[in-house]
């Protein structure tokens, strides 16, 4: 049976993502802040709980550790986040610049540097970063998700560097989704007209990592309803 561990997963897309990985066959680490690690894990059949920071390494390892003492092997890892600080372009501080690095950037390095060795011992994986539309069309409401488009560029990095390992690297760009406050002005830019449910996210995230997706790496999915104008 496989293993998948998903960061930030107490709630919205990273719960989600948990549990459709579950619903799939996955034996499922999962991290979060609060408890509600503990208590999503209580809910799946065969689970681990850690509550713990995506930003601080230390947690990082006691969730691979972890999931390698009760599961023996990760085949899978999902790096999920918050959100990075949000003001004005240039009101945003360089400590808040760095907590944004730190949060989006190093928090998936280092759970991929994790991972790693294991992978490449067993012959394979797949890793998904969750991103945003905002990646490929910044906006000024959302100035630290610059960083996303950063991410986008490492995960192209790494899925090249890792294929030949048998790895693949992808990342899912959601649009608006149903765990943030609906605006009306937000809905009536979707050519879907609605927000996402985050079981729609969950459901790309779980093709990315299924053998279905095997010739799949080095992508960046857009799960938006038509948000994004990049072609």
């Amino acid at each position: 049976m496989k293993t998948a561990i998903v960061t930030a997963a107490g709630r919205g897309i990273g719960a989600a993502v948990a549990r459709r990985l579950s619903a799939d066959g996955f034996r499922v680490a999962v991290m979060s802040p609060s408890g509600n690690a503990e208590k999503l894990a209580a809910e799946l059949p065969d689970a681990l709980g850690v509550t713990g920071s995506v930003t601080e390494p230390a947690d990082l390892a006691r969730l691979v550790d972890g999931a390698l003492q009760k599961f023996g092997r990760i085949d899978v890892l999902v790096n999920n986040a918050g959100h990075p600080p949000k003001a004005p372009l240039f009101d945003l501080t360089d400590s808040q610049w760095h907590a944004g690095f730190d949060m989006v950037m190093l928090s998936a390095i280092r759970a991929l540097r994790l991972v790693l060795p294991g992978m490449k011992a067993q012959g394979g994986g797949a890793v998904v970063n969750l991103s945003s539309y905002a990646a490929l069309e910044p906006e000024s409401d959302f100035p630290a998700t610059t960083l996303r488009a950063a991410l986008g560029a490492w995960t192209k990095l790494a899925a090249d560097e890792l294929a030949p390992a048998g790895i693949r690297v992808n990342a899912v760009l959601p649009g608006f989704v149903d765990s943030l406050p609906e605006k009306e002005a937000r809905r009536a830019r979707i050519p879907l007209g609605r927000y996402a449910k985050a079981e729609e996210i969950a459901a790309a995230v779980a093709w990315l990592v299924s053998d279905q997706a095997s010739y799949v790496t080095g992508q960046s999915l857009r799960v938006d309803g038509g948000l994004t104008r990049h072609v």
